[in-house]
C-alpha cells in the first residue's frame, strides 16, 4: 500500500489542476443538489469497489516484513507527525469504543449535507461572494496540530547545537525544529495564497448585489462556515482512516468503506431533501425536472474527476496525513488559479496591482517550500519508518524554482500604463472605417454601374423592378446606393427553402393569431392589414401600410408576416444554417432572365382561413432562460457560448471581453453583439435571462422583426415606430437643443424596467437597464473598484504623458462623475417578492419627464428594452452625444460607425465609468483616500461625435432612407417568393 504515496500525490496535483481549470465553465453548478447527490453517490460506489481491492490490514509494512505500530489519535492522521519513537500498543490512546466511530460518521454525514446546502446558497448568490478563506484549511490543522501534538513534544537530537554548526545550519535547525513550525509554513501559504487570488483576480462585474437584501453579509459569512465545515469534513476523514478498535487494528478496507457510506448516505439524505422542496415548490418543478443534455454531460465529466480527486485525497491522507494532503492541495490550486490570471491578463487592463500579487504568490511558494523541507528534515531525524517525504526529489524544488521565475517574468514585463488613451485611438480609426464605407456604399453613379456593382458583390443580377428602385432612391438623394449586406445576409438562407415552402410559412405564421404575427398584404399595389391584428398593436401595422404605399405599385402580389412582439423569433441551429447559406450563395443562371415578376402571383399565396389554426411551429419560451435553447444555437459547436458555462456572474468574463475591446473600452461593435464567444451574456440580458413574450422557432421561418440579437434569423425592416415618430426629436422654445457648451454636463437616462420580465426568483439582477442603473447611482455605497485610465507623471520619449489604469470605488467616482439615471413611477414586468426588491433597490422613482427634456444635457444614455430602443434615432438627430449599451441590432448598423457617431458602451458596464470620465473629465479628491484626481474632459472630441452623428442621421437616417431600404428588401422577397425566381432579375435595356 505504502507504494501508493507518490502515484496518489501526483493524481492529486493532476485533479487539482483540472478542477481548477474546468469548474469555471462547467454546467454542472447550474444545480449544485442534482451534482452534489450525482458526485457523492458516484464518489461513494468509487470507494465502495476500491475498497474491495484493498488488504484487510493496514498495508504499510517494514522492509523487514513487521507491521508498524499504531499511531496515536491526536497525530491528525499523519502517521509521521509525531517525531519521536512510536509508542507501543499499550500507550495508544485509543477511542473508548465503537461510539466515537460512530459519533464520528455522524459528523461527516451532517457536515456533508450541510456543505451541500451552503454551497447551494453561497452559487444562488454567488455576485455577493467574496474572496474564498479555504487556504486557510492547512493553516487550522497546522494550529490544531500544535495545540494537539507539537506544544507537548520533546525536542529531538538535531534542535542541539553543534560547535561547528555555520549560521545558515544554525537558521535552518531553528526553523524547522521549532513547534510552531507548521502553524508559520501553513500561514505564509494561507496569506500568500488569498491575498494573490484577491489581487489578481478579475474586476467584479455590475450583475447586482442588492443594498436591500441581506445577501452582502449572509453570503460571505456562509463561504466562512463552508470553509469551517470543509475542515470538519477533512478531519473526520482522516480520524476515520486511523481509527483503531479495542486493542486490535480495524481493516484499511473497512476503514475506506466507513467514508464510503457516509457519502451515500449524504446523496440519499441529499435527494430525500430534493424530493421533500419538489413536493412543495410547485412553481420550481419544471427546472428541476429538466435536465439538458448540456448539463448531463458536463455533470459526468465532474463527477468523475471529483471522484478521481477525492480517492486521490483519501489515499494521500492515509499516507501523509491530513495537513499535508491539504497544503499540496492549496498550493497547487492557488498557483493554478493566480496563474492563469496572471496569463491572461498580459493587456493593460484589467488593472492589476502586480506588486503585491507577486509578493503573495512568492510568500506562499516560500511557505510551501518551508513546508516540504520541514517534512523532509523531520523524516531524516525521525525514527519513522513510513516517512512522508524522506528526502524531496530535486525536481521539485526545480518546478518551485521555474514557477518563481515565471511568476517575477510576468510582474517585471506587466505594466498598468499607455502611451495613448484608447478612446483616441477608437475615434481616429472609426474616421477611417467610416471614410472608407462612404467610398464603398455609393460608387455608383448610374443605373447600369449599380446594376453591375450588385452583381459584384452579391453574386446574381438585382432583382426586377431595380430601375424603379434606382429612381425611388436617387430622388430622394439617397447616399446609399450599393450596400445593403443586411438585406443581402437576411435573405441568403431562404434561398435553401423552395418559393413555395416560404410562401406556406408565411401562412402558417400568419392564420394561427397565437403565434403573435400579424400580416400584410400587397395586391395589385395596394397594401392591406390582415384581420386579426390586437388593437395594441395596430399603430405599427398602419405605420407600415404608410411607408410601403409610398412604393407599393412597383411591388408583386405578396403577403407579409410581422413579428407584433419586441423579441426576435427564429434560430436555426449554426449547421443547418450554414448549409443553407451555401445554398444560397450558388449563383442562379443567367440564361433569358426577364426583369418582370411571374404572372399570377396572386394565386401563388394561400388564402387566410375563415377560422384560425391551432397549428403552430413555435415553441412558447417566455419568462424562461433563453440562451441556451435559443440564443447560442446560431455559434459554431465548439464555441465558448456553446461549450461553456460562465456561472460566476459576480466575476466580469475577462476572456468574454478580450476580442471586441480595447482595455476597458468597447472596439469592435459588431463583434460585441457576437455571442458566440461570450458565454456569460446568459445572465447578463433580458433576452436571455427572462423575456416577456418569446415565442420562437428552430426552422427557417419568414419572420419580420424590427430587432434581433446575433444568432437569430429573423428579417430586419425598418421600425414605424421611427418612422411615424413614436419617438421624435422635436425641440422648441421651451425644449430647446441648446448648443454643446451650453448643455448640462450630466449623463442622462430615464425608462422602465422593461427589459424582461422577473417573476419572483431574482432575474432582474442580472438585466442591462437595472445592472447600470444600479452601478451609475452607486446604491450600494460600493467601495469595490472600477477601472479608470488617469495621467501618470511620467513622459514617454517624444515628450508625451503617459496613462495608467487604476482602481477608484463607484462611490468616489459617483462623487466626481455627474450621472442622472432613473428609473420611472413603479417597477414593470415583476412578480412576487422581486418588485418590492426592486422598488427598495431603485427608491426613489422618480416622475416620468417630457422626452424633449433630453436636448438639456450633453450625454444621453441609451439602453436595449425588451428588445430595440425607440429613442436612439432622435438622440442621433440632436446636438447630444449618445452613449449606447446594447445587443439588439437594427436595420441600420452597417450604416452608423460607433466612435464616429455615437459612443458605445459594453452591456456588462465595466468600462462606463471611464468612458464617461474621459469625456466629461475628473478633478477633485477621493473621499476614501484623500487622493487628488485629475483627468481633463474631452469636451471637443465629445462635441465632434455629437455633430457627425446628427450630420450623418440627417442624410441616411431620414423616413426617406427607411423607405428605400423597405423597398429594395420587398422587391428581393418578391423575387425570393416567385416560383420563376432563377429566371427572373434586373436585364440593362440598352
Amino acid at each position: 500500500m505504502d507504494r501508493l504515496k507518490w502515484p496518489a500525490t501526483g493524481g492529486l496535483v493532476t485533479c487539482t489542476i483540472l478542477l481548477c481549470r474546468s469548474i469555471p465553465t462547467t454546467f454542472a453548478l447550474d444545480k449544485p443538489v442534482h451534482t452534489s447527490a450525482v458526485v457523492l453517490a458516484s464518489c461513494a460506489a468509487t470507494i465502495l469497489g476500491l475498497s474491495r481491492l484493498l488488504p484487510q490490514e493496514l498495508g504499510a509494512r517494514s522492509h523487514k516484513g513487521q507491521q508498524y505500530d499504531a499511531v496515536p489519535l491526536g497525530d491528525l492522521g499523519q502517521p509521521h507527525s509525531s517525531r519521536e519513537a512510536s509508542p507501543s500498543p499499550d500507550d495508544v490512546r485509543y477511542p473508548s469504543s465503537l461510539r466515537k466511530l460512530r459519533i464520528l460518521f455522524l459528523v461527516l454525514v451532517i457536515a456533508i449535507c450541510v456543505r451541500v446546502e451552503l454551497l447551494r446558497e453561497v452559487l444562488t448568490n454567488i455576485q455577493c461572494a467574496t474572496t474564498s478563506w479555504e487556504p486557510i484549511i492547512p493553516f487550522l490543522f497546522a494550529v490544531l496540530d500544535y495545540l494537539t501534538v507539537q506544544r507537548h513534544q520533546k525536542r529531538f537530537e538535531s534542535e542541539e547545537e553543534k560547535p561547528d554548526s555555520s549560521v545558515y545550519d544554525w537558521l535552518e535547525s531553528s526553523w524547522t525544529t521549532a513547534r510552531y513550525r507548521y502553524v508559520a509554513a501553513t500561514a505564509l501559504l494561507a496569506y500568500g495564497a488569498i491575498d494573490g487570488l484577491a489581487s489578481g483576480s478579475s474586476p467584479r462585474s455590475t450583475f447586482i448585489c442588492a443594498a436591500a437584501l441581506p445577501y452582502r453579509w449572509t453570503v460571505p459569512l456562509v463561504q466562512h462556515i463552508g470553509t469551517l465545515l470543509d475542515c470538519v469534513i477533512l478531519y473526520c476523514v482522516a480520524q476515520l482512516l486511523h481509527q483503531q478498535e479495542g486493542r486490535g487494528q480495524r481493516g484499511l478496507r473497512l476503514r475506506f468503506m466507513s467514508i464510503a457510506w457516509a457519502g451515500l448516505f449524504a446523496a440519499v439524505i441529499t435527494l430525500v431533501a430534493g424530493a421533500v422542496y419538489y413536493y412543495f415548490a410547485d412553481y420550481d418543478r419544471n427546472w428541476i425536472t429538466t435536465i439538458s443534455s448540456l448539463y448531463f454531460w458536463s455533470t459526468m465529466r465532474l463527477s468523475t474527476l471529483i471522484m478521481l480527486t477525492t480517492v486521490c485525497t483519501i489515499l494521500c491522507i492515509h499516507h501523509v496525513g491530513v495537513m499535508t494532503t491539504s497544503t499540496i492541495a492549496t498550493f497547487v490550486a492557488a498557483s493554478t488559479l493566480t496563474f492563469g490570471q496572471a496569463w491572461n491578463n498580459s493587456h493593460p487592463f484589467p488593472p492589476t496591482p502586480t506588486g503585491m500579487a507577486f509578493i503573495a504568490i512568492c510568500l506562499a511558494i516560500f511557505g510551501f517550500a518551508s513546508y516540504l523541507h520541514i517534512e523532509s528534515m523531520e523524516d531524516r531525524a525521525s525514527s519513522s519508518t513510513s516517512p512522508t517525504f524522506a528526502k524531496v526529489p530535486s525536481w521539485l524544488y526545480l518546478v518551485l524554482l521555474i514557477l518563481f521565475s515565471v511568476r517575477a517574468g510576468l510582474w517585471a514585463s506587466h505594466s498598468n500604463t499607455v502611451t495613448y488613451h484608447p478612446i483616441d485611438m477608437l475615434i481616429y480609426e472609426a474616421q477611417t472605417h467610416h471614410e472608407a464605407y462612404i467610398n464603398q456604399t455609393s460608387a455608383s453613379t448610374s443605373l447600369n454601374e449599380a446594376a453591375q456593382t450588385y452583381k459584384a458583390r452579391y453574386q446574381r443580377r438585382p432583382p426586377p423592378g431595380f430601375q424603379h428602385w434606382y429612381s425611388y432612391a436617387t430622388a430622394r438623394n439617397s447616399v446609399v446606393i450599393d450596400d445593403f449586406d443586411s438585406v443581402h445576409r437576411d435573405l441568403l438562407p431562404f434561398f435553401a427553402l423552395t418559393p413555395d415552402e416560404v410562401r406556406h410559412r408565411t401562412w402558417q405564421l400568419i392564420a394561427n393569431p397565437w403565434n403573435d404575427v400579424a400580416g400584410l398584404s400587397i395586391r395589385s399595389g395596394k397594401v392591406a392589414v390582415m384581420e386579426g391584428v390586437v388593437p395594441t398593436h395596430r399603430w405599427m401595422l398602419d405605420g407600415l401600410v404608410d411607408m410601403i404605399g409610398h412604393f407599393a405599385e412597383w411591388l408583386p402580389d405578396m403577403d407579409l408576416a410581422f413579428n407584433v412582439n419586441d423579441e426576435c423569433r427564429v434560430a436555426v441551429p449554426y449547421e443547418q444554417m450554414e448549409h443553407m447559406r451555401q445554398i444560397g450563395a450558388s449563383a442562379a443562371p443567367e440564361e433569358k432572365m426577364k426583369n418582370v415578376f411571374s404572372d399570377g402571383r396572386t394565386e401563388q399565396w394561400e388564402t387566410m382561413p375563415t377560422e384560425p389554426i391551432t397549428e403552430t411551429p413555435l415553441i412558447e419560451f417566455s419568462w424562461q432562460h433563453t440562451f441556451h435553447g435559443f440564443g447560442n444555437v446560431g455559434c459554431p459547436p465548439g464555441s465558448p457560448a456553446r461549450a461553456q458555462r460562465t456561472w460566476d456572474v459576480g466575476t466580469l468574463c475577462t476572456s468574454c471581453t478580450h476580442p471586441h475591446s480595447l482595455g476597458a473600452f468597447l472596439a469592435n461593435w459588431t463583434l460585441a453583439g457576437n455571442v458566440c464567444h461570450q458565454p456569460d451574456l446568459a445572465d447578463l440580458h433580458g433576452v436571455y435571462l427572462s423575456p416577456a413574450a418569446f415565442k420562437g422557432a428552430h426552422e427557417l421561418y419568414p419572420v419580420f422583426s424590427q430587432s434581433k440579437v446575433h444568432g437569430f434569423n429573423d428579417i430586419l425592416y425598418p421600425s414605424a415606430w421611427n418612422y411615424i415618430d413614436k419617438a421624435k426629436y422635436d425641440p422648441s422654445p421651451e425644449h430647446p437643443d441648446a448648443p454643446w457648451a451650453e448643455k448640462n454636463s450630466s449623463l442622462f437616462w430615464r425608462g422602465a424596467t422593461s427589459e424582461g420580465v422577473s417573476p419572483g426568483a431574482g432575474q432582474w439582477r442580472g438585466m442591462t437597464r437595472q445592472r447600470l442603473i444600479h452601478a451609475a447611482n452607486d446604491i450600494n455605497g460600493s467601495t469595490a473598484p472600477r477601472p479608470i485610465l488617469l495621467p501618470t507623471h511620467k513622459s514617454t520619449s517624444e515628450g508625451h504623458s503617459t496613462l495608467a489604469y487604476t482602481t477608484w470605488p463607484i462611490s468616489t467616482l459617483a462623487e466626481l462623475l455627474s450621472v442622472d439615471v432613473h428609473v420611472v413611477e413603479f417597477i414593470a414586468r415583476c412578480g412576487g417578492k422581486d418588485c418590492t426588491d426592486q422598488a427598495a433597490e431603485f427608491a426613489p422613482l422618480v416622475a416620468p419627464s417630457d422626452f424633449q427634456d433630453h436636448w438639456k444635457y450633453k450625454y444621453l444614455l441609451d439602453l436595449d428594452g425588451a428588445g430595440f430602443s425607440g429613442r436612439f434615432l432622435p438622440f442621433l438627430h440632436s446636438h447630444s452625444l449618445p452613449f449606447k449599451a446594447a445587443l439588439f441590432r437594427e436595420w441600420w448598423d452597417d450604416r452608423v460607425t460607433p466612435w464616429q457617431h455615437f459612443v458605445p458602451i459594453d452591456v456588462r458596464g465595466h468600462g462606463f465609468w471611464a468612458t464617461l470620465a474621459y469625456f466629461a473629465g475628473l478633478k477633485g479628491t477621493a473621499r476614501l483616500t484623500g487622493k487628488e484626481i485629475v483627468l481633463e474632459a474631452h469636451e471637443m472630441e465629445g462635441e465632434r461625435i455629437a455633430e457627425r452623428g446628427r450630420n450623418w442621421a440627417g442624410q441616411v437616417l431620414r423616413r426617406e432612407d427607411m423607405e428605400i431600404y423597405f423597398f429594395r428588401l420587398l422587391l428581393e422577397w418578391g423575387r425570393l417568393t416567385d416560383d420563376a425566381r432563377d429566371s427572373i432579375g434586373y436585364v440593362d435595356a440598352g
